[in-house]
């Protein structure tokens, strides 16, 4: 630009005017043309000014813009217009608001292009009061014919959730347009009205109106959140019609609304229609494919991706170790975090979130762990993930104590932190404790338990044998059970073979069911342990009529981040003869320590694979064979299966592990399955898992000693007899004293604290040479015993109670004493 000072004031402006419509490179550039307005006396031009401050809002020079205009001497209504749409396109609302205060206080009065960016502004930061005096003041100006100004109004009100209101405005607009009509969609929607957004779209295509593309947008998430696929095919029509196919955010949306309703053949179509998608696209169809159990699928487009030179955003992440956890592939889903930087995982509680729950589902309760202690900001959703993770995996009482931490952190637990809970209660049998967090989700934080809840408790109350009790609860439901919930009652009577208690709940399943095969071959196998061999006809017959196939069951296991599948009696695998011949060897050895197969699971297990002549070559058998030709020797064997594990298979893979020393843990629909035979302690030999243990038990214990958390007796004993039952003698004497240290408010005498521990000193001293489990059983009994704990509180309390009676001289001695 070269302005020369001796031209008149006129072509000074005209020269200026043509610089700044020709427009800037950079926020550089239009300072130095400001600063020309400046040398010619031009700062205070209306005009001029008005396309300085437009420009610096384009630049996102906030701060900039209102310095500008704090310096003009006498502001018009189009300056006051320009930085009130500034701020608002800025999304500084809150400023926006002020500048409008401002402006009334100097005695402007809005116009028609003032009042629609204002009523944005509150609508964004919910200043609802403002809104109204705003919607006064419309009447009072007559601008409430004005379309843009009404729309804006019914924004207003939607946005604050008075849909009745935002009604009545829509009503009153004479010819509303398509921002008119998207503003009442958004409302329902935002409010969680989907229905009713569909329908008003519906009204929108009748009254012959172009929908844009964001109107469409938001159609279609209503549709994916009530999963309402016919309405999804019925707007894709639309979309085709209106010529918005090419477009990548609503294209994007027709794939995200397909996959949350479940149909993955359209939303691949849709996907591979697309002439360009972004990575949200990507993120989207992966997502799509983890949510809806396709983790292979997931994995595979995750690849194609790959080669595509596009890197993974923070939800093509989410899913990819959503398919990861799923498949149990751990290899894979840790290389494939380590294509994001580490610290966004800290940082990101989403991301954060997604790699706790891999590693957790994976079984490596270590590594997730010390992904939580890492975390930078934990909220609710990373607590619920570590102490579900804990509870999935059979660390109960760590869960418990992290629990109390968090609660101590001021943090409120919610349905899913219970859901954990109940989750590992069940998963150990802890009846009592179950019933405790159970009915403290009303009485003490006020929650509702939702059916899932009832499903865990009567789980846990089936599985500990209390069929009436479990069967009760059921009655006494304020909502329908449903197949979750009756499928927890059979699980306990299969397990205690209530056979005629089975029987009524199998019809029920049936009634809820009429396409699960399982539930068809169960009622069909119980009729037949009964000897009533026609009902057993009759039900397979059914079967056959209604074209009821048996789900299969498949397990995997990753080797080298290749995830590999098998069948029950598969042959295709490449390895399948070095296989059969290791199943073989097993056969063998397992005979040899006294392993008998058994069909008596057959008859009672939902998921049963094939009868005896099977029971050899299940789909997890296969995998731990597999495994165990395929690692080195002090390998974890990690295999997931899509069914339960059946009882003849849990007892053999438990006497696998001890005959071959692996360290094997079975993740199937139901729990996991950790089999560890042995840890030689003294060779400083740990398994992550075991190190995992060690790690969570020292987190709890730093943060006792910290002076803002104050350990009560049951995290104490949480902390001491989880030490114990590993054998980490040491380290459960460390963590009695610093129990004791805090100097609990329950012990008033210290002298009591210094006898109690001496005590229990001496018996883990004296025994612990002699008999390590015998030691660990007399100090969680006489933990219990003085505090009130019932006995049964320990998972391995029948055990000790065996090894008690055979020592019944020592137990004797050491009680007395």
């Amino acid at each position: 630009m070269n302005l020369n000072p001796a031209t008149s004031s006129f072509s000074k402006v005209i020269e200026i005017k043509k610089c700044i419509l020709e427009g800037f490179t950079s926020i550089k550039h239009l300072k130095h043309v400001h600063a020309a307005l400046f040398r010619f006396c031009l700062h205070q031009h209306s005009y001029l000014l008005n396309l300085i401050l437009k420009a610096s809002f384009h630049f996102g020079q906030t701060n900039y813009a209102c310095l500008t205009f704090n310096q003009t001497k006498q502001p018009n209504i189009f300056l006051w217009n320009t930085m009130i749409q500034g701020l608002v396109s800025n999304d500084s609302f809150l400023d926006a608001s002020q500048f409008y205060a401002s402006m009334r206080s100097q005695g402007f009065l809005p116009n028609n292009f003032t009042i629609p960016f204002v009523l944005k502004a509150c609508a964004r930061h919910l200043d609802f009061q403002l809104g109204i005096r705003i919607h006064a003041l419309v009447v009072k100006l007559g601008f409430d014919h004005d379309v843009f100004v009404k729309t804006s109004l019914l924004y207003l009100y939607a946005k604050c959730g008075y849909l009745d209101y935002a009604l009545k405005v829509f009503d009153d607009i004479p010819q509303k347009n398509v921002i008119s009509w998207t503003a009442m969609i958004s409302g329902y929607i935002d409010v969680g009205r989907y229905r009713e957004a569909v329908d008003m779209f519906r009204k929108l295509i009748d009254m012959g109106l172009r929908p844009d593309s964001f109107s469409i947008v938001r159609v279609l998430s209503a549709c994916a959140h009530v999963g309402d696929l016919n309405s999804g095919e019925w707007i894709e029509r639309c979309i085709t019609q209106f010529g918005l196919s090419r477009n990548v955010f609503v294209a994007t949306s027709l794939v995200d609304m397909y996959a949350k309703c479940g149909n993955m053949e359209k939303a691949r179509c849709s996907f591979d229609g697309m002439p360009e998608k972004d990575i949200v696209t990507w993120s989207t169809m992966i997502q799509g494919y983890a949510s809806n159990g396709l983790p292979k699928e997931a994995l595979d487009l995750f690849f194609q991706m790959r080669k595509e030179k596009l890197a993974p955003d923070c939800y093509a992440m989410v899913g990819v170790l959503s398919a990861c956890a799923r498949l149990g592939a751990l290899e894979l889903g840790d290389w494939a975090s380590k294509l994001m930087d580490r610290d966004e995982f800290f940082s990101k509680p989403v991301l954060g979130t997604a790699l706790i729950d891999m590693f957790a589902k994976c079984g490596s309760v270590a590594q997730a762990w010390e992904i939580f202690k890492r975390m930078k900001e934990k909220d609710l959703v990373v607590w619920n993930a570590a102490i579900s993770g804990l509870a999935i995996n059979g660390h109960v009482k760590p869960a418990f104590g992290l629990f109390g931490q968090m609660e101590k952190s001021g943090i409120l637990p919610n349905a899913n932190t219970f859901m954990g809970l109940l989750c590992g209660c069940t998963h150990v049998g802890l009846v009592d404790d179950g019933r405790q967090y159970f009915h403290g989700m009303n009485r003490v934080f006020s929650l509702t338990p939702t059916i899932e809840h009832y499903g865990c408790m009567v789980d846990l109350l089936a599985r500990a044998g209390l069929l009436d009790e479990a069967h009760q609860l059921i009655k006494n439901m304020p909502m329908e059970a449903n197949s979750i919930v009756w499928g927890a009652l059979l699980g306990g009577c299969r397990l205690h073979k209530d056979t005629q208690l089975a029987e009524y709940v199998l019809k029920k399943l049936i009634e809820l069911e009429p396409w699960n095969s399982g539930n068809y071959v169960l009622l069909s196998n119980i009729y037949s342990a009964s000897h009533k061999w026609d009902d057993a006809a009759k039900i397979r017959s059914i079967m056959n009529e209604r074209g009821i196939q048996k789900v299969p069951g498949y397990s995997w296991i990753e080797i080298n981040g290749v995830v590999h599948e098998f069948l029950v009696g598969d042959k295709s695998h490449p390895l399948s003869g070095n296989i059969y011949k290791k199943l073989g060897e097993l056969a063998k050895e397992l005979k040899a320590a006294g392993y008998v197969p058994t069909t008596d699971y057959v008859l009672f297990d939902i998921e049963e694979e094939e009868k005896e002549h099977f029971l050899g070559c299940h789909s997890e058998k296969l995998a731990i064979a597999f495994g165990l030709i395929s690692t080195a020797p002090l390998d974890v064997i990690r295999v997931v299966k899509n069914l339960r594990v059946c009882g003849d298979c849990h007892e053999a893979i438990k006497l696998i592990s001890r005959v071959t020393g692996r360290v094997i843990i079975v993740r199937d629909n139901n729990r996991f399955h950790h089999f560890i035979n042995v840890i030689d302690i003294g060779s400083g030999f740990f398994t992550d898992e075991c190190q995992g243990r060690i790690d969570i038990m020292k987190f709890i214990v730093e943060q006792m000693q910290q002076d803002k958390f104050q350990p009560d007796p049951s995290t104490c004993h949480y902390v001491f007899s989880a030490y114990v039952d590993r054998g980490f003698h040491n380290a459960a004497m460390e963590a009695l004293q610093t129990a004791h240290w805090k100097k609990n408010s329950e012990f008033e005498d210290d002298s009591v604290l210094s006898e109690d521990l001496e005590a229990e000193s001496r018996i883990l001293q004296d025994f612990k040479d002699y008999d390590e489990d015998l030691a660990a059983a007399l100090l969680n009994l006489r933990w219990c015993a003085i505090h009130g704990f019932p006995i049964s509180c320990s998972p391995n309390h029948s055990q000790w109670a065996r090894r008690l009676t055979n020592n019944y001289d020592s137990t004797r001695t050491v009680l007395e004493a």
